[in-house]
């Protein structure tokens, strides 16, 4: 029996079997990929609750068009962790927001000015500013406090050093997909295609893995990079241990600004070998909002590619 591996990204999600009959609708919707009649099992890596208070709720639009009113998942982050952190990890905060098109992430009393970079995509995107305001801080904070395995309390009594803790779930997520005679796919969106990456290159009992499909991934991103587990460099960045000789595409949308500015395509940087293994492929979502997880799951290329090592 074949078995997928979602590992969600950025912002808060609603309860986990809700975020997972959310991606597999999201697939089968329009005559598309229809996981129970393949007989295809399926499990999600959430971590949403490590640091968010409570799981938004179901009915919202989670990451579909990001508009005034619908954007539950993207909560206003207080931006004085920021000021707390100590000078290398403040710099490598305000690098990545450069490289998503943010000229400055130092707060100010009352509140975070978020500017904009101009001539960059992220101006280009069509979201009201407090949308990408939003949209910043969250990315900001969820990269660097899962790339610095950073201490955090969302709830009285409950405390996560999110890294670590993360890296238990997928493990456990991973043995899960394992445990079925196959084939096993893991899908990592946005951040959750650096958690995917990490758990399969940094986790010493992390089963193999048949293939791995990134969506709106940051992996391209120096700063990302910098973070991921040695002995990751470019001319070997392949998760040779767990995957092996699998399959490995990459689907980005050219206007998705958690991609990075210039960094969509990661072929490149995760060569096997010295050779290019990874599949870039582009796609084109609707509306303004390109990074929602909804819409890249019904673009064909990303199905075929699916249907092609689940079937």
């Amino acid at each position: 029996m074949p078995h997928v591996t979602f590992v969600h990204g950025i912002g808060n999600k609603p309860a986990p079997d809700e975020l997972l009959d959310q991606w597999r609708i999201a697939l089968f919707d329009d005559d598309g990929l229809d996981l129970d009649a393949m007989g295809v099992t399926s499990s999600m890596v959430y971590w949403a609750d490590m640091l968010y208070a409570q799981p938004a709720a179901a009915f919202t639009a989670h990451e579909s068009t990001l508009g005034p009113d619908d954007a539950a998942e993207f909560e206003v982050q207080d931006p004085g962790w920021i000021c707390e952190l100590p000078d290398d990890e403040r710099e490598f905060v305000e690098r990545l927001g450069r490289e998503v098109g943010v000229a400055t992430v130092e707060p100010v009393p009352g509140e975070c000015e978020t500017l904009v970079l101009p001539d960059t995509e992220l101006e280009a995107i069509p979201l009201p500013p407090a949308m990408k305001k939003r949209l910043m801080q969250v990315f900001l904070r969820d990269v660097h406090h899962f790339l610095y395995d950073a201490s955090f309390t969302p709830r009285p009594g409950e405390t996560f050093r999110i890294r670590s803790d993360i890296r238990e779930r997928a493990l456990k997520a991973l043995q899960e997909g394992d445990s079925q005679p196959g084939p096993h796919v893991v899908v990592g969106h946005s951040l959750g295609s650096v958690i995917a990456y990490d758990a399969l290159t940094a986790i010493n009992d992390a089963p193999r893995v048949d293939a791995l499909l990134t969506v709106g991934s940051p992996l391209g991103i120096s700063e990302v990079q910098d973070g991921l587990t040695p002995p990751w460099t470019r001319n070997d960045g392949w998760p040779a241990r767990c995957l092996g000789d699998g399959r490995w595409t990459n689907v980005y949308d050219p206007l998705d600004p958690v991609c990075g500015l210039l960094d969509r395509q990661i072929a490149g940087d995760f060569l096997h070998a010295g050779q290019r293994k990874v599949a870039d492929v582009g796609v084109s979502n609707t509306g303004s909002w390109r990074h929602s997880i909804g819409k890249y799951l019904g673009q064909p290329r990303l199905r075929d590619f699916l249907r092609q090592v689940l079937e």
